[in-house]
């Protein structure tokens, strides 16, 4: 990385002080929370100190997430806008009254901004980080990153492009869908991406999960809906089950609420594929032996999986969420999908066909290496440390 852009102008004796902003799911809040160790772990080298203020929705993911981490929270009123595909129904009473909200939260924004004094304000997205990035630019003028994570900007990022200082966005192909005016502003930095994923050991996952039925002559194959889990996925994964056992290991996160109805349907299996399946209801710190372990991932396609699975470079097969805002995880997957770098299954999902995409994969291992070549290509294992460079050289505009 440029190590000269983190030499800011003013002394080296006084922190650099950062507010966040964004949340209300994972996809905002963790990648947020990891540039914010990235940059902690950046400035002590040069032996400053970080002091951070995060500003989100009062009981919320970020509001644990920071206090979890030990970082000052700020709440602000917040108003969240339902979309939909007519105008008219945009106007709805619910977002009337939401938006109302707005004004009150982008005065105590201002409020906090002029509290803590921020050297720059980092938002990620989420509606939160409307009020929060408003105030910034337009009432306290201070330095706004804005950090966007799918292949299209969120409703909150959109509005707030225009007034940025720099607009850091995870794909090269974002640029081109950006308005003229942002794109001057914008840098591809890539979706932060946890260090921890990296340091994945496939033996760890073998003892840690008592993997001992596995054949190590077959490909493995890790399914996952999210923390959660998803009925979808779950479901065309089950009636899959037996044909997928006779080519690969299966690896299962299914969501703690579905494990009794799976665990009936597993106790069907036969002898000589039962051990090669595991089903579980949630892989927490294992994480990342599991994906060291696995040879094909299927899963949902959020920013934040088809960060880590793109930076290890993974074949993937996606079954987007289809009620994601703004359709979002479908534009992740196809636009992967459309490079070779993954399959997107986005219209009526079967086993059936999920049996047809994944054959190549599992019976061909050249053709699984080369989609996770091509996925390898769109990682950015270095995020991180990228997004720190933007939000460090903000302070210079």
């Amino acid at each position: 990385m440029n190590s000269d852009v983190s030499r800011l102008p003013f002394g080296s004796e006084r922190p650099f002080r950062l507010i966040v902003t964004g949340g209300g799911t994972g996809g905002h809040t963790y990648p947020a929370l990891t540039a914010v160790r990235t940059l902690k772990s950046r400035l002590a080298a040069e032996g400053r100190a970080l002091e951070v203020l995060w500003v989100g929705k009062a009981d919320s993911l970020e509001e644990r997430v920071a206090v979890g981490e030990g970082i000052e929270f700020a709440s602000v009123a917040t108003g969240k806008i339902r979309r939909s595909a007519n105008p008219l129904k945009m106007i709805s009473p619910a977002n009337v009254k939401d938006m109302s909200r707005v004004p009150l939260g982008v005065l105590q924004a201002r409020k906090a901004i002029n509290r803590f004094r921020p050297d720059v304000v980092l938002a990620t997205g989420g509606y939160v980080a409307v009020p929060v990035g408003m105030a910034a630019t337009l009432m306290c003028r201070v330095p706004l990153v804005v950090h966007e994570q799918t292949v299209r900007l969120g409703l909150a990022n959109k509005t707030l492009a225009g007034s940025a200082t720099r607009v850091a966005v995870s794909s090269q192909s974002t640029v081109e869908l950006l308005p003229e005016a942002v794109r001057a502003a914008t840098v591809v930095t890539g979706n932060p991406v946890r260090p921890e994923v990296f340091t994945g050991q496939s033996e760890k996952a073998i003892q840690a999960l008592g993997l001992h039925g596995f054949d190590g002559h077959l490909p493995t194959v890790y399914v996952t809906g999210g923390a959660q889990g998803s009925q979808q996925i779950n479901t065309v994964v089950s009636e899959a089950l037996p044909w997928l056992l006779e080519h690969a290991n299966v690896i299962h996160q299914c969501g703690p609420d579905h494990v009794q109805s799976l665990s009936q349907q597993a106790a069907r299996l036969s002898s000589s594929t039962a051990g090669r399946y595991h089903l579980t209801g949630y892989v927490g710190a294992e994480l990342p032996d599991v994906l060291a372990l696995a040879d094909v991932v299927i899963s949902r396609s959020g920013a934040g999986t088809i960060a880590e699975l793109t930076a290890l470079g993974k074949a993937a097969v996606f079954i987007p969420l289809a009620t994601s805002a703004g359709n979002e995880q479908v534009h992740n997957a196809r636009h992967l999908a459309d490079a070779g770098a993954a399959i997107a299954l986005t219209d009526n999902v079967t086993a059936e066909r999920l049996q047809g995409v994944v054959v190549p994969l599992l019976t061909d291992p050249a053709q699984r290496e080369a989609m996770a070549e091509r996925a390898r290509g769109f990682g950015r294992p270095d995020a991180a440390e990228r997004l720190a460079d933007v939000v460090l050289a903000a302070v210079r505009q």
